[in-house]
């Protein structure tokens, strides 16, 4: 379902790569947008009409940004407060965006523009990162501005065959967002929790446990998103000898039973390095839960997912391709994708998935911007 008004509300997206938060963002009109990647800007105008601006959101000023925003999306970079990188947290140089953002939010404020929905984008590490401080941090900022402020933990998988859970920060002032007594799963997660038990009394005093309700079942698996198998570019035997060598004997064990059961099982498979016996392995990891593991930008080709078939006592291996990583973020067949393979893997696991986003907007954001009075439902 997607709820409509005669007048959308408008919104803002930032860091907004190929512009997958807006296709989420059921019911409202995207007015401006803006990413300092060259090759997102690219993929967001091949995708979109409308303003973007290309630049570092530290340049922007409040009067680059148009009109009266209802709500202003922001999904941050996350490499520094990642649970797969360095931890370094908001304080780091890409993380860090976050503030030149936060620092526009208060010049719109300033000029009586300020969105009164803000939604902030994030890996689930940064309820961690920095001992929880990076998160109590930003809660407190929008609390200091008057919006109450919550967050939930979605996982994509809830609605897509990629496992992908994301934290999203959702902070209103002066509309009744549907709030719940205290925590429900599965959206109020037990880090989200511990991360609320962190903040100190004043931030406490304005947060929101949001209320939204759980999807039904997903019922889409791996095998039904991925291209046909005669027109895949399968490894040679060689390579894929070379790269089932990499197999723990535990998922050696697993995809032996695979191949051995008869039937076609699919698994996505990544490498990761272990420590094993005091040293650094890298290893081959498979599933077959019918789930891809979380997509990831390719930079050094080992966050490159490969797809796995064993079938008639027969294992076939290739790698992911980015049409497919597409389709694990909710987007159809006709969204353009850059030219290359790396830029297009790149541009995906930098993303929000598009489901996920048309959940929150639909279940949340939207019932309350239309609350406003100013949009006919």
């Amino acid at each position: 379902m997607t709820i409509r008004s005669r007048t959308a509300p408008e919104a803002l997206e930032f860091f907004a790569g190929g512009g997958l938060a807006g296709l989420g963002l059921s019911g409202f009109e995207v007015t401006f947008a803006n990413d300092i990647d060259a090759m997102k800007a690219r993929a967001w105008r091949a995708n979109h009409s409308g303003r973007l601006h290309e630049g570092d959101v530290w340049g922007l000023t409040a009067a680059e940004v148009p009109g009266r925003p209802t709500l202003a999306w922001a999904s941050s970079p996350c490499q520094d407060v990642s649970l797969a990188g360095a931890r370094a947290g908001l304080g780091a140089r890409r993380s860090g965006a976050f503030w030149g953002f936060w620092r526009l939010m208060q010049a719109l404020d300033a000029e009586g523009r300020g969105p009164p929905i803000v939604v902030i984008e994030n890996v689930v590490g940064l309820l961690t990162s920095g001992g929880g401080e990076d998160f109590a941090t930003v809660c407190r900022a929008m609390a200091e501005a008057g919006y109450r402020v919550g967050a939930l933990e979605m996982d994509a998988a809830l609605w897509l065959p990629q496992s992908r859970p994301r934290l999203f920060i959702v902070a209103m002032r002066g509309l009744g967002g549907a709030t719940l007594g205290g925590p429900v799963e599965p959206f109020h997660s037990a880090r989200v929790r511990a991360a609320h038990a962190r903040l100190d009394d004043a931030t406490r005093a304005a947060w929101a446990w949001w209320s939204l309700a759980a999807p039904a079942r997903r019922n889409l698996y791996l095998a039904d998103l991925l291209d046909a198998d005669d027109g895949a570019d399968w490894f040679g035997a060689d390579q894929t000898r070379a790269l089932l060598a990499l197999a723990s004997p535990l998922h050696r064990q697993r995809l032996d039973a695979a191949a051995s059961s008869g039937e076609r099982r699919v698994a996505a498979a990544y490498r990761r390095v272990r420590v094993e016996a005091g040293r650094k392995v890298q290893r081959l990891e498979m599933r077959f839960d019918g789930l891809a593991g979380c997509l990831r930008t390719p930079a050094g080709g080992s966050s490159r997912q490969y797809v796995i078939v064993a079938e008639g006592g027969r294992i076939r291996a290739r790698r992911l391709t980015a049409r497919e990583a597409a389709r694990l973020m909710g987007l159809p067949e006709d969204y353009r994708l850059p030219g290359s393979e790396n830029a297009g893997l790149k541009l995906m696991g930098d993303a929000v998935a598009v489901p996920v986003v048309r959940a929150l907007s639909e279940g949340l954001l939207l019932p309350a911007a239309l609350g406003l009075g100013r949009f006919a439902a």
